[in-house]
């Protein structure tokens, strides 16, 4: 099987998030982590907020594209629909979850705090999928793998939003 139809390739290596969908237990979370890692570093080092907000604008969509590219193909080549071992759809909802922040917080314990609440709220949403996340999943293929965890991910921005904005 080549890459184009989700083999051994480039098409399983994005879709499984680099590798990490395979990790167990629970893929979905080891797949929520690289934007919130990348959004870590980035704050630490002091980076514009709005650099941080591209960067993981740029993450989510480069998996978010995977997923739709190469969805159903990971659905053939696990042999279910939205398989767990997938997790380009936590990383690129995981992503929208981190956008917007004021990451010019002044100290470390906020940036670690802030991640932390967008990382919760998201596997919180992602677990439960409010409306419309559950029934939008019916669509076939990377679409069906993708737009739950958009949802998810929309649900985690507003939350975390609030409870920031509120705390500090």
């Amino acid at each position: 099987m080549s890459a184009r139809n989700g083999g051994d390739g480039l098409g399983t290596w994005m879709t499984t998030g680099m590798g990490l969908g395979l990790m167990r237990p629970a893929p979905g979370t080891w797949g929520s982590l690289p934007p919130v890692v990348l959004a870590m570093v980035l704050a630490f080092a002091d980076t514009n907020p709005r650099t941080i907000d591209m960067a993981l604008a740029a993450l989510g969509m480069v998996f978010g594209l995977a997923c739709l590219v190469w969805g159903q193909s990971a659905e053939r080549r696990f042999g279910k629909k939205d398989p767990g071992a997938v997790v380009a759809d936590e990383i690129a909802g995981q992503s929208l979850a981190l956008m917007w922040l004021p990451w010019s917080l002044g100290n470390n314990a906020r940036i670690i705090a802030t991640c932390a609440i967008a990382f919760f709220a998201f596997r919180l949403f992602d677990i439960i999928k409010p409306p419309p996340a559950r029934g939008w999943q019916r669509f076939e293929g990377g679409l069906g793998i993708l737009i739950d965890d958009l949802v998810a991910g929309f649900y985690a921005l507003v939350a975390t939003q609030v409870l920031v904005r509120v705390l500090w």
